[in-house]
């Protein structure tokens, strides 16, 4: 119960020392709140979209011979590389010397990390933005929570920032059983209300507690939030039994911050219009994706004055969705396959779900890891580490090949370990198709 008092204690405490400030997060808490229940506004959206044209094109290098008035369509659509090779060109004039602007920097993962700026207004947004979010994910600023990630030098938080945040950092570099232990133990202990962390880590602790079949009554746990990764259907339906608990992921990145989350009823993601504008444009050109057609995600950041983001392709893909009433909408991606760089196809050369292979594999016996691999337009590699002896091969690609065609050519191959990435994510899904 003292613990409870002062996790709620915190979370007005939270909001006292916010409208002492002004009270910019609670508004927009709320904005993001009436948004949620109602829809974003059509009007607004192009008002905001008009204004943010308009300074981009009077503030910057890269925009700036474009007429004020431009449609949203009238300009290009950019990535990592064009932010890249025109760095100083994205920058404004106006935020150039600003000392509360903050540099958020991607993990580089699949390139080079790239390193963005934000004004304070954006942290403001992004700050509610991920305080509302997470609420809907059924965790509250103030309540203890566990991240769990690989703890590099540049990310890692102060003790302060633990405290402040009454948080505890967890590094997943190894998932032995012991470190796994150690982790639970530390949840149970510290009563933890939240975990949110990489969607591989957050697998192997289910795995584990599936393995010894271990009892979670004890524990506190009320939310669940994955990451960075794609998880497997079974194994959110798995960690919710186990902890019975919401499971749902973020959707987000360093770029811009948390976008969407998960909803509770399937495996779509709800998509904060409030602070972003999404476009979901076709596989092989800027025209907009049908509905219901898989297309690249290509954003549009609202609240960032320091380094406008327009167009932005983050080389993701989904099928998006809209519920449109009364000139309102609410944003829905159906489908998230994340990046364009790791989407499979099958044999005619339609892009196939990488769940098809991650909720086919998650429960193979004495499979500990593996990577699916598309080598070429038919011919594809399925990288296993286990035990050869317990694994069904025959099983696995029985499993998998309907979605690939019957004259997919499925190689599986036996290997000491699957690597981590640098970051620390692991990569169950890869495309290696020579570019033609």
């Amino acid at each position: 119960m003292k613990r409870q008092i002062e996790e709620e204690a915190r979370w007005r405490g939270y909001f006292m020392l916010d409208t002492l400030k002004g009270g910019a997060v609670r508004k927009r808490y709320e904005q993001n709140l009436h948004a949620y229940r109602h829809g974003t506004s059509f009007e607004e959206t192009n008002e905001r979209l008009r204004e943010l044209i308009t300074y981009a094109v009077r503030t910057t290098k890269f925009y700036g011979n474009f007429a004020e008035n431009a449609s949203i369509t009238d300009l290009p659509v950019v990535n990592k590389d064009t932010f890249r090779e025109n760095y100083e060109d994205f920058r404004s004039v106006k935020y150039r010397d600003a000392k509360n602007n903050r540099i958020m920097t991607t993990s580089g993962s699949t390139g080079t990390p790239l390193s963005m700026v934000q004004d304070h207004h954006k942290i403001l947004c992004n700050t509610a933005d991920s305080i509302f979010l997470s609420a809907l994910g059924n965790y509250y600023i103030g309540e203890k929570m566990a991240f769990i990630r690989v703890w590099v030098n540049n990310v890692k938080k102060s003790r302060m920032q633990l405290f402040m945040e009454n948080s505890i950092m967890m590094d997943s570099s190894s998932l032995s059983d012991d470190s796994i232990i150690e982790m639970l133990r530390c949840i149970r202990n510290e009563k933890v209300k939240c975990i949110i962390g990489y969607a591989s880590a957050l697998e192997e602790i289910s795995k584990y507690i599936a393995r010894k079949n271990l009892y979670m009554g004890e524990y506190q746990v009320r939310s669940i939030i994955p990451i960075s990764e794609s998880m497997p259907s079974p194994i959110r339906r798995q960690l919710m039994e186990q902890f019975r608990c919401p499971v749902q992921a973020w959707y987000s990145n360093e770029e811009n911050g948390v976008m969407g989350i998960q909803t509770r009823e399937d495996e779509s993601y709800y998509i904060n219009s409030e602070s972003y504008f999404y476009e979901i444009l076709k596989m092989d050109s800027d025209e907009p994706a049908s509905e219901g057609e898989l297309g690249r995600v290509v954003i549009t950041d609202l609240t960032n004055r320091a380094f406008p983001i327009l167009r932005y392709d983050n080389g993701d893909t989904a099928v998006a969705k809209r519920e449109v009433k009364d000139g309102r909408f609410r944003l829905f991606l159906t489908e998230l396959y994340g990046r364009r760089s790791d989407l499979l196809y099958d044999t005619s050369g339609r892009a196939v779900t990488p769940y098809v292979i991650t909720n086919n594999l998650w429960n193979v016996e004495g499979v500990k890891q593996y990577r699916f691999v598309q080598t070429g337009k038919k011919e594809y590699e399925l990288r296993l580490n286990g035990d050869p002896a317990k694994m069904d091969t025959e099983e696995m690609l029985r499993r998998i090949r309907p979605a690939f065609g019957d004259d997919a050519d499925i190689r599986v191959t036996y290997v000491d370990e699957i690597p981590v990435l640098a970051s620390g994510k692991r990569k169950y899904i890869e495309n290696l198709m020579p570019k033609t």
